[in-house]
């Protein structure tokens, strides 16, 4: 009998990258791993619930959605969530960071404390810098402020965090510029009293994500559909991201792409669903 599982999406830890399932088996992503798998002929994507509860209705969701989730519950999702800002109470410590995703990618964020720097590694940061660290709304507050007098964003697409990868500017530049910015911000008049000012420590990830020398893109996944599969050889990992080396180039796949779907391992190595195929020429959907 063929074994199905339900992905959980990709997580990160002291190990690593790993792809996380249903049920609590974990497959861990080192660098050079075959990853090969098919969504079961004739399946649906079923929503994958909220805040750890199942999706009552189980509705079917869009394979191109990222989030995996039916209205319903991503409206749950959200308002539970520290950026929905519904929970000024939270007694925890939280830190404000800076991080660095490619020349002039700079944003910034607030994480809780006792999470230390999933949350960069969850984004993708190439590089980052913690800013300061104090009560939640001290530290809404300084992100605020760093976004009207920095200008700069609480939030990057992954498309263009993922355009950059291959073409890195040395460690010492990227390092440069997010130090320059991190000089900026802690001089800034309008700090928060009780938010207490970090110094600057930068911490690069491109060796955790396997960035060095990493190929150029040629296509990204842009869904998984019943039946279709992917097979290929990890190259690096970044935030949810996976860059495949496969039979049809360098390819990259969102791993919340596969969140609600019933896969099964694959043998035939081929890429049968829907790619952006990405040229000189632009960016066109096509199969592979």
């Amino acid at each position: 009998m063929t074994q199905v599982w339900r992905c959980a999406g990709l997580r990160w830890g002291e190990d690593g990258p790993v792809l996380a399932w249903e049920g609590g088996r974990r497959s861990a992503l080192e660098r050079g791993k075959r990853v090969a798998f098919a969504v079961v002929a004739g399946g649906v994507r079923r929503c994958v619930g909220a805040r750890g509860h199942g999706c009552a209705a189980r509705a079917a969701v869009p394979g191109r959605s990222t989030g995996g989730r039916c209205e319903e519950c991503s409206r749950l999702d959200r308002a539970h969530s520290v950026a929905a800002d519904t929970f000024a109470d939270d007694p925890r410590p939280y830190r404000v960071y800076l991080a660095w995703f490619g020349p002039g990618m700079v944003k910034v964020g607030i994480t809780a404390a006792e999470r230390g720097s999933a949350r960069l590694l969850e984004q993708g940061a190439v590089c980052f810098s913690w800013l300061g660290c104090g009560p939640l709304m001290a530290a809404r507050r300084a992100e605020e402020l760093m976004r009207a007098a920095l200008r700069v964003p609480d939030r990057i697409p992954y498309a263009d965090k993922r355009t950059v990868r291959a073409a890195l500017p040395p460690a010492g530049e990227r390092v440069a510029e997010l130090a320059e910015l991190h000089a900026r911000a802690v001089s800034l008049g309008g700090w928060p009293e009780s938010l207490e000012r970090a110094p600057f420590l930068a911490v690069d990830h491109s060796g955790v994500f396997g960035l060095e020398g990493l190929p150029r893109m040629d296509g990204v996944v842009s869904e998984l559909v019943a039946g279709g599969g992917v097979s290929g050889g990890v190259l690096a990992a970044a935030g949810p991201d996976l860059h495949l080396a496969t039979g049809r180039g360098v390819l990259v796949l969102d791993t919340r792409l596969m969140t609600g779907w019933e896969l099964t391992g694959a043998e035939r190595d081929e890429v049968t669903v829907p790619v952006r195929e990405v040229g000189e020429a632009g960016v066109q959907d096509g199969l592979f």
